[in-house]
């Protein structure tokens, strides 16, 4: 297969995995305030196991092309990159909930102070790829083998750490897909090449892995709740782990042949764009909620959490292509010169300049 198809896919599988995300926050939000479940919850309760392990195997995808870089120019793309971001949109998220709470500046500012260590809402994510970026130099520099890392990395993630601390959790819950995706990119690569070259043979294998997804996610006792999925026997740790990675893996190729299909480029090019609509996403979602509440308009569950998944998604696309219509505003998704680490250059010593959120 060649690159730009791999390009293609990659942004594909991100475009299906930005949508997973949305779709559960739209889920959840309807949950959390009306105590109803929608056929999104299903769909949601199905994809629990791969849906956020899938988007940070995709990250750990291309590190294998960096990771020799000196720290600076590594530390450059992979670290402050996300940390831009991150920084950015939390900033923005406290003066509007200061603005509508009529907080003073101060609790403001003091919240701000805590998320650069304590991961904050939604944008967790983020900030996550910056440590696990971090971390994955750190082990290549020391010379661990990969097959201690990862076997260190799946005994965090089975053993269900909840600390105190957000960013051990969440460490400790997702670092080993990150560096699978890391180490086994190659693995990665040849299905979904084989997935490419005998389509009908991907297409029956995903059925039946989604068949089996099914069955194991929701029997004996799964069920789906407002604000969470209570799974079966999908729970126990070790299957979760292997689930996980397997959905991710599915997710790929499931994004390689729809990419052969016609009118599926739009799925591409939102996961191109995949940081855009994650960075920006909960801003109108519980306006919409709150529009649809107070209007009366739509009645179903279903039918509202729908409308408040796909407008979170527009949103985003739409502030994208406004700023990048009248340039202004840029900062919001491309990171300027001045973010960029002094000597942050790529290969022939071009001199980065602006650089999209992806």
């Amino acid at each position: 297969m060649g690159n730009s198809n791999r390009l293609d896919w990659v942004d594909a599988a991100k475009g299906l995995s930005i949508l997973l995300v949305v779709m559960m926050y739209a889920a959840y939000n309807l949950g959390e305030h009306t105590g109803q479940i929608g056929v999104l919850h299903y769909i949601i309760g199905f994809a629990t196991p791969f849906r956020m392990p899938e988007f940070f195997l995709i990250s750990g995808l291309f590190l294998s092309q960096v990771i020799d870089r000196p720290w600076r120019r590594y530390a450059d793309r992979r670290v402050v990159h996300y940390l831009y971001f991150y920084v950015v949109w939390v900033a923005i998220d406290f003066i509007l909930k200061s603005g509508i709470a009529q907080q003073d500046g101060v609790v403001m500012v003091k919240g701000i102070a805590l998320a650069m260590i304590q991961p904050y809402g939604v944008l967790w994510f983020i900030y996550m790829l910056a440590v696990f970026s971090v971390t994955a130099k750190l082990c290549a520099q020391l010379r661990l083998p990969h097959w201690l890392v990862i076997a260190a990395a799946a005994a965090l993630q089975m053993a269900q750490i909840q600390s105190p601390s957000y960013a051990v959790t969440q460490f400790a819950a997702y670092f080993v897909f990150f560096h699978v995706g890391y180490v086994g990119a190659a693995y990665v690569f040849r299905i979904v090449d084989a997935a490419t070259r005998h389509p009908g043979r991907a297409w029956a294998a995903l059925a039946a892995w989604a068949a089996a997804e099914a069955f194991l996610v929701f029997w004996p006792d799964g069920r789906v709740e407002p604000m969470a999925m209570h799974m079966g026997l999908a729970a126990f740790a070790p299957l979760h782990l292997a689930l996980a990675v397997a959905g991710a893996i599915a997710l790929c190729v499931l994004a390689c042949l729809l990419m052969r299909l016609p009118y599926t480029d739009w799925l591409r090019w939102l996961g191109a764009h995949s940081l855009v609509v994650y960075l920006a996403f909960t801003l109108p979602m519980s306006a919409v909620r709150i529009v649809l509440a107070k209007t009366g308009l739509l009645a179903d569950p279903s039918a509202v959490a729908i409308v408040v998944f796909v407008s979170s998604v527009f949103a985003p696309v739409l502030l994208y292509l406004a700023i990048k219509r009248f340039g202004i505003g840029e900062f919001l998704f491309e990171r300027p010169a001045w973010a960029h680490l002094p000597d942050g250059s790529d290969k022939r010593g071009k001199p980065l300049s602006v650089e999209p959120a992806e």
